[in-house]
């Protein structure tokens, strides 16, 4: 798979709404890419899996990991006036959410525009203007004038999600991306990626890609992949949260364009340290550009998978995302193209006597 046609294959893939539990566009989006690596498919909770190609059935199993979820919406209500209350599916910060475009899909199941909104700063008091911004005072607009309007021509019903309204766009001078959902669509894409790269390949363990769903609330989906999978070794991808514009310069773990991140520890795993070593070393000794991070906080799907059954080594491998968790992420392709190229030399190498020693 070449530059262009994996350029191709993340804007499609960050461009499908799919926030947690509505999946399904995404998957959609991920399909054509999986044609040819292997056996696919999709569970009742929009769980995607690929199984490799060549798979024995008799060999250590790899998972490759990854969520397909993005953070986003549901209608909560429909307002008098037309416009909707929304929850957060996700974790936001308040006052990131106005003034955007998103997408709310109706009862016909398309997808329709809408702008979230707050008072505006004419009608506001001094006292609105000094509080703090609360969720239940963010609406989205859809351009309906009444509840009746919204339900009957735009086709509004609760419990249907909202997803941010990014179109994907790549800078060949600059080597950026920019786009919605980059966590954790990159991973998805990084996924295809590998096992397009690996394609016809002789290896020493069984590979299973897995797409999780709900992620971003919970690490749910991947609960489930981990149980069906049952690796003996784990790789997530992730879009994680880029530092290097919020701290101080001696504290960035996670700036873009230094390659990606591996973090030891977050709020839910530790990493196993001597699968942490291993691809550290191997990094090292390929002249692969990594980065090491101790977070404090934050986990991903890592966290399920570490505690499957019978204790899973998992390293994550994280590219880095500037404004994750808002409308809009920004990335370096070179570190997108480095996180995949460590997971092949990763997996090229690795065999039961290996695993065993993690």
């Amino acid at each position: 798979m070449d530059k262009k046609t994996t350029l191709e294959m993340i804007a499609a893939i960050s461009n499908a709404n799919g926030v947690s539990g509505f999946e399904d566009d995404v998957v959609a989006a991920i399909r054509p890419y999986a044609e040819g690596l292997g056996e696919t498919h999709m569970d009742r909770m929009r769980n995607f899996y690929i199984r490799r190609q060549g798979n024995t059935g008799s060999r250590p199993v790899v998972q490759l990991d990854a969520h397909s979820d993005e953070v986003g919406f549901m209608v909560q209500a429909i307002c008098p006036n037309g416009t909707l209350r929304i929850i957060p599916l996700g974790g936001w910060v308040t006052h990131n959410i106005p003034a955007h475009k998103v997408w709310v899909r109706n009862r016909w199941g398309k997808y329709i525009p809408g702008l979230t909104a707050s008072k505006p700063p004419h009608f506001m008091s001094e006292a609105e203007r000094k509080a703090p911004l609360d969720m239940s005072h963010i609406t989205v607009d859809v351009g309906a004038t009444s509840r009746e309007e919204a339900m009957e021509v735009y086709g509004i019903r609760i419990g249907e999600p909202v997803a941010p309204d990014v179109t994907f766009t790549y800078d060949e001078n600059t080597d950026l991306m920019v786009g919605k959902s980059f966590d954790c669509r990159l991973g998805c894409a990084a996924i295809l990626k590998t096992l397009h790269t690996l394609q016809g390949k002789d290896l020493n363990v069984d590979v299973v890609g897995a797409c999780a769903a709900q992620e971003e609330v919970g690490v749910r989906g991947a609960t489930v992949t981990s149980q069906v999978i049952k690796p003996d070794l784990a790789i997530v991808f992730e879009g994680c949260p880029a530092d290097d514009t919020c701290v101080e310069p001696y504290m960035v773990q996670t700036a873009i364009k230094r390659g990606p991140m591996l973090r030891h520890v977050d709020a839910r795993m530790i990493t196993n340290p001597r699968y942490q070593r291993y691809a550290l070393d191997l990094a090292e000794q390929l002249k692969i550009p990594v980065q090491e991070a101790v977070r404090a906080a934050g986990s991903t799907n890592g966290a399920a998978i570490h505690l499957t059954e019978k204790a899973v080594p998992v390293i994550v491998i994280g590219v880095p995302v500037r404004y994750a968790h808002t409308h809009y992420g920004m990335s370096a392709y070179a570190d997108f193209d480095n996180a995949v190229k460590l997971a092949c030399e990763i997996l090229t190498r690795l065999d039961a006597d290996t695993i065993a020693s993690f």
